[in-house]
């Protein structure tokens, strides 16, 4: 029986002297982790050292320098693919590893030191990270230390790892996709947003506001936890209001709401069995159990999924984890719903079954926006927070969903201070995947020519704060999904802000030059309110 012996994490503190590149975080996580686990024979016992991708150090050969930093001499040295699904999908694996007697005990690690990389940027630190392949790579290429840069250059590697491999690199957007400049996950969350927005049948202001509401809740939540970046507590409209301090990024998300990954945070955990727990003598009381968990992707590429608000992998993943642990949903005491923007967390608890008015809060850390993002590592953060809450009481029971790329690939796990209903055996998802993917829609069409309906549609901002750019996706009227950019001038993509554009019909036409459509709509469209 699979258990988590030790836990961990660190957030290194924003004007550290001498800041640690993300192998130092880990190292410190990874030896806080054994502590917590008190056993000394446990290090002896690890098989596996497991690294979460990590933007900010993209080097496979990070698990062995934690593994010789830490005194281990793993059977194997790990490191993931990127996905915010990470953290959670290995704790599934090595369970069932563990279960089937193929591992004896594990240790998982992630790190980023984004902020660190930041303040270095702008000379107000000097960072000695020799080994920092990334480091090396954006002063060489004279790359900004951002995310946008760095999840370039993480692609490109992973790609080169996989082909290297001879597997095959799934990209993240389709061809469509990609002529609309759709690969950044901000630039592809508000289409989520927008279209959830319609489902509610709420106005802009109202849907604002109910954003507010579940952000200023993370907010509060975050501002208790030591760990957390920001522990200011926001209100509602400081939230979604954009300011001087808090400009809108891609409507209709400011800054503060959105998953922040200029933090420098570490998180470790153990897996061990429940059998070599007791031999080693570890305390019971702190023992905590993966009870359930499962994993499965959406359809790829957001454009071809016949509906842009839901999730039906969060949906199949939540009820195979409950099942598994034998719990019903009323039986969990604690979520993480994973909360990279706001219609992430939306879309999870609609596709869970989570009423809206649920008194139960979404977030133990308070969210990728408020806590910190920190790459693909945040869901281990909030595995550890889950693991001290159900410490201090053993009663609860805790869900964490993990998102990778756009609403894309999924990993729920379920835990608790008491074995599963059902042993965690290998499962075969395959039947169930193969459903989630034929409902895929055909590529959208490249040359759109005729009226087309908005079904969903996000507002690029300049760094002043100004609309730049409005991209829609709807559907032709032969029921094909066509993507355009709105024609219009500024100051008339500025009113729709305050318009309910999804459901609204313009006309489409291709554009040879630019190589996309444009979609033009009745001159009336700029009044506010007429649409």
């Amino acid at each position: 029986m699979p258990l988590l012996v030790g836990a961990a994490q660190y957030t290194q503190p924003r004007d550290a002297v001498c800041a640690l590149d993300p192998l130092g975080l880990m190292i410190k996580a990874g030896r806080a982790a054994f502590a917590d686990a008190g056993a000394a024979g446990l290090a002896a016992l690890v098989d596996t050292v497991c690294v979460v991708n990590s933007f900010s150090r993209d080097d496979e050969n990070t698990p062995a320098a934690l593994a010789a930093a830490l005194g281990i001499r793993p059977r194997e040295a790990i490191y993931s693919l990127i996905g915010g699904n990470t953290p959670q999908k290995l704790i599934n694996r090595f369970a069932r590893d563990i279960a089937a007697g193929r591992r004896r005990a594990v240790l998982i690690s992630g790190a980023e030191a984004v902020y660190a990389l930041y303040r270095a940027s702008r000379g107000t630190t000097s960072l000695h990270w020799p080994d920092n392949i990334t480091l090396q790579q954006l002063n060489a290429h004279n790359l900004p230390a951002n995310f946008d840069a760095m999840l370039h250059l993480a692609c490109d590697h992973e790609k080169e790892i996989l082909e290297a491999l001879g597997d095959k690199y799934e990209e993240p957007n389709n061809r469509i996709e990609t002529a609309y400049d759709l690969f950044m996950p901000q630039h592809m969350y508000p289409f989520f947003e927008t279209a959830l927005r319609s489902l509610a049948g709420r106005t802009p202001e109202e849907h604002r506001l109910y954003m507010g509401r579940r952000y200023e809740r993370l907010s509060r939540i975050a501002s208790e936890n030591p760990y957390a970046w920001n522990r200011k507590a926001l209100s509602a409209d400081e939230i979604t209001l954009p300011a001087a301090h808090n400009r809108f990024v891609v409507y209709p998300y400011t800054l503060r709401m959105m998953s922040n990954i200029n933090v420098d945070q570490s998180a470790a955990l153990i897996m061990a069995s429940e059998d070599d727990a007791r031999a080693l003598g570890m305390e019971t009381s702190r023992w905590v159990y993966p009870m359930g968990g499962a994993e499965l992707n959406n359809i790829w590429h957001v454009t071809q999924r016949p509906q842009l608000y839901d999730s039906p992998a969060i949906t199949e993943a939540s009820r195979l984890a409950l099942k598994q642990a034998g719990l019903s949903l009323s039986d969990i005491g604690i979520f993480d719903l994973y909360s990279c923007f706001p219609s992430a967390v939306e879309i999870s608890r609609r596709a869970i079954g989570i009423e809206e008015n649920d008194p139960r809060d979404l977030s133990v850390t308070g969210g990728l926006a408020y806590f910190g993002g920190p790459g693909n590592n945040y869901s281990m953060h909030a595995i550890v927070t889950s693991i001290e809450r159900i410490r201090r009481d053993s009663r609860l029971k805790a869900m964490v969903t993990a998102n990778g790329w756009y609403n894309s690939k999924h990993a729920i796990g379920i835990y608790g201070a008491e074995p599963p209903e059902h042993p965690w055996e290998d499962e075969d998802y395959s039947a169930i995947q193969k459903s989630i993917d034929a409902a895929a829609l055909p590529e959208p069409v490249e040359r759109a020519d005729g009226p087309l309906k908005v079904e969903a549609y996000s507002i690029r901002y300049d760094t002043a704060g100004y609309p730049e750019r409005v991209t829609v996706i709807g559907r032709l009227v032969n029921g094909c999904r066509a993507l355009a950019d709105i024609q219009a001038e500024t100051h008339e993509l500025r009113k729709l802000e305050q318009i309910k554009l999804v459901g609204k019909t313009g006309e489409a036409r291709y554009n040879s030059v630019s190589g996309r459509n444009f979609v033009v709509f009745d001159p009336a469209w700029c009044q506010a309110g007429t649409l």
